[in-house]
């Protein structure tokens, strides 16, 4: 009979402990499935792509590596959300976990995107105490030590998985090439004050993530130079002196919001310094990340935006890109100060490559293409992003609206000629709805 109880005893300690556990797993899992973790962790690189100053093609390239080891790692916890093997170009394989193992797929989501940061970054140091604060998080919400050591060793070996991907992209191999001035009338030259060399001009090379190639959705031809009074390339140039001579304050301020410029080089007398500032690309997942909080998103669809605009990103600037060192194509700063006036200067600062077509017109229209189709049209938001930097505050009644003055933000600024920004859009939106074609 004393053998019975204890017997019976054990097996009642064994069926408690269990139901415990498992109570426990279902306590964690709502306590850190929340998205505001991951969204922690993408402003943490954005924090970092500013202080190391990666150009705005470069920063789309973290971008897209990191979100989707981050999504990777997660996408088997949500039978309603497909793997990127074999969508995403020449992505293959990923490593799986272990079969009828319990898993923190939120934590291998977090981990994964973190190595994946720390392999494209320089000041690593500055991911330190928000891993550490991480790691406490999740273990403070009761993730059992063993999960939480799967979890993590998943996580690494999914990030791992997608760094190697990224060694093949051809990245490394256009370090260090530099651009050769064409020297012909109405081609691109370094513009005041830094008078700076051209940026990435081997950026169409890189491979992208869901286009065929960088010349698809190639934008037509731009206006060929000409300085007759009647043709349509002084049109443009005097549309974009005129606009700059005259500009009002609203004009201003949206030039001045969606500057995104991420080094610029300031004069006083004989001193020179530099503002560091967000990416375009940082700019557009910011603004994925308030849509996701203003609506209450969950963590794995927040995962999936980030995912989604950020191939858009990466393909729009690569297509961009080959448009730009395709046409050579003078800055308005440029011709105006060479034909038309020697004292014009544009209200924003020209960045350093050529003009067409516009960088900020083809990302916005990518980005707002798959925002639209993963939210809906007329979604309005308020874009606070760039507040702390000085560029003020925006409301927009859609993804649309946004993108559009994104796009026209570049002639108020001085910086492209209309049919750069109306041809970039255009572009931009093609790549977009293509990448959610692709990635169904």
């Amino acid at each position: 009979m004393k053998l019975l109880k204890n017997v019976a005893f054990i097996l009642l300690t064994f069926l408690l402990s269990n139901s415990c556990r498992q109570k426990k797993a279902a306590d964690y899992s709502q306590k850190i499935n929340s998205p505001a973790i991951y969204h922690a962790a993408v402003n943490r690189l954005t924090d970092v792509i500013i202080h190391d100053i990666f150009t705005p093609p470069v920063a789309s390239r973290i971008y897209s590596y990191a979100t989707l080891a981050g999504y990777e790692a997660m996408v088997l916890s949500d039978e309603n959300y497909p793997s990127m093997v074999g969508k995403i170009k020449d992505f293959t394989s990923v490593p799986k976990p272990e079969i009828n193992k319990e898993y923190c797929y939120s934590l291998s989501g977090i981990k994964a995107f973190m190595i994946v940061a720390r392999g494209l970054t320089f000041s690593v140091e500055k991911y330190d105490d928000f891993e550490k604060d991480l790691d406490k998080k999740f273990k403070d919400a009761g993730v059992p030590s063993d999960v939480f050591e799967r979890s993590v060793a998943y996580g690494e070996a999914v990030g791992k998985a997608v760094l190697d991907y990224a060694k093949n992209d051809k990245y490394p191999q256009t370090r260090g090439l530099r651009y050769t001035l064409q020297n012909k009338p109405g081609t691109w030259q370094p513009t005041p004050p830094p008078y700076a060399d051209a940026i990435e001009p081997n950026w169409g090379d890189i491979r992208p993530m869901t286009i065929d190639s960088s010349t698809q959705f190639m934008p037509p031809a731009p206006f060929p130079y000409d300085l007759a009074k009647n043709s349509a390339f002084m049109k443009e140039v005097t549309e974009v002196y005129e606009i700059g001579k005259k500009l009002t304050d609203e004009q201003k301020r949206i030039a001045w919001f969606w500057d995104d410029n991420a080094f610029v080089m300031n004069v006083q007398g004989h001193v020179m310094f530099a503002d560091k500032k967000m990416t375009p690309a940082g700019h557009w997942l910011a603004i994925t990340q308030i849509v996701c909080k203003n609506r209450k998103i969950d963590l794995m669809k927040s995962a999936q935006a980030y995912m989604l605009v950020s191939a858009a990103l990466r393909d729009a600037f690569i297509v961009c890109w080959e448009g730009k060192y395709r046409y050579h194509k003078i800055r308005p700063e440029t011709v105006i100060n060479a034909s038309v006036d020697t004292k014009w200067t544009p209200f924003l600062q020209t960045p350093p490559f050529p003009e067409y077509p516009g960088g900020h017109s083809t990302i916005s229209g990518a980005s707002t293409e798959v925002l639209t189709q993963l939210f809906g049209d007329n979604i309005a938001f308020t874009d606070s992003t760039e507040e702390k930097f000085g560029h003020g505050v925006g409301h927009f009644k859609s993804f649309y609206e946004a993108g559009s003055q994104a796009s026209v933000s570049r002639v108020y600024g001085g910086i492209h000629f209309r049919s750069a920004c109306d041809e970039g859009l255009k572009s931009g939106k093609e790549i977009g709805k293509w990448v959610m074609l692709k990635t169904r």
